[in-house]
């Protein structure tokens, strides 16, 4: 009788969860995390259903039932954005990406200098970018091969640093009003690439906790804007966005034209985050966005190096 109490219970709580998710999407801290481990905060109800069916308590066994099918509308799009790679991506211009969220070091780790020179990327960006981070990555050499550059570090979580092999112009950092301050949440550059002028843009919102749920949303939203004042087709849009296909603020991005690499690819579940910690990365944060005119062909999380985010290497064609 305990074991059916319980059952209910979490029943209960999954399926006000789902229901808010329909009601109120994002509209609170709570839901925004909630929402964002979609994949996962579900997963009881399966072994609810498991125990209910064994036990033959139908009447649970059914309400699990349609616990699980929320969560397979819920996650599906995602799972069913795989697909092959566009047959005019096989021989098109293409630029090697290496982002990384570098977690307010004070030094850009050696393990990520050797990634960097072992990858040979074309662009890199990084997120949470430091002042004494930028000086030991320039000791480091590394940056003596990526002449192009748009350095914007800060102490805390909004340092950027995009450094490219390609011709970069018009840097512009973007931020939104928050905290009675205003707080850097993208980078927006052109890269010349073989295939032509891409409007290449990093972002990284503040992770939706209790004290920068509204910057989140806020810059979220700011994001999606940029997008649809551009209307670019050949817009690159990388960096950690704190958001998955379970947000509402990212799924308006893909509904504004944007292509989601690792989702097309067929690597939904490669997640980024935490990265070496006690468990393994369960939620997937850190993206590559492309518009109609550029496609990912090949994209990987790597571990990261003192952060808790894996970093992203990718290979996004451009058509000319």
């Amino acid at each position: 009788m305990g074991l059916l109490v319980v059952g209910w219970l979490i029943i209960a709580v999954l399926g006000l969860v789902a229901l808010l998710r329909l009601a109120a999407w994002d509209s609170v801290e709570p839901l925004i995390v909630l929402d964002a481990l979609t994949l996962i905060v579900y997963l009881p109800a399966w072994v609810v259903a498991a125990g209910a069916l064994i036990a033959r308590r139908w009447w649970l066994a059914a309400a699990a039932a349609v616990i699980i099918a929320a969560q397979l509308t819920f996650v599906l799009p995602e799972v069913l954005a795989a697909a092959p790679v566009p047959a005019w991506a096989r021989h098109a211009p293409a630029v090697q990406v290496f982002d990384a969220n570098i977690d307010k070091s004070l030094q850009f780790e050696a393990g990520y200098v050797r990634a960097i020179e072992e990858d040979r990327p074309d662009l890199v960006t990084l997120e949470e970018f430091t002042p004494p981070a930028l000086r030991s990555m320039v000791a480091s050499g590394v940056l003596a091969s990526f002449p192009y550059r748009c350095a914007a570090p800060a102490y805390g979580a909004t340092g950027f640093l995009i450094a490219s092999r390609l011709h970069l112009t018009g840097c512009r950092v973007r931020t939104v009003w928050w905290d009675s301050q205003w707080t850097p949440y993208m980078v927006e550059a052109t890269l010349w690439s073989p295939g032509g002028p891409v409007a290449l843009r990093l972002v990284h919102t503040l992770a939706p906790f209790p004290a920068y749920w509204r910057e989140w949303s806020s810059a979220l939203a700011a994001v999606g804007q940029s997008v649809r004042a551009s209307d670019d087709s050949r817009m690159l849009m990388v960096g950690d966005f704190n958001a998955t296909w379970g947000n509402s603020g990212f799924v308006a991005l893909l509904h504004d034209g944007l292509t989601d690499g690792a989702g097309a690819r067929g690597k939904a579940t490669d997640m980024t985050w935490p990265n070496g910690a006690v468990v393994p990365p369960f939620v997937r944060i850190d993206h590559v966005l492309t518009g109609a005119r550029l496609a990912v062909t090949e994209i990987a999380a790597k571990p990261g190096f003192g952060s808790d985010h894996s970093y992203l290497v990718a290979r996004v064609a451009i058509r000319t």
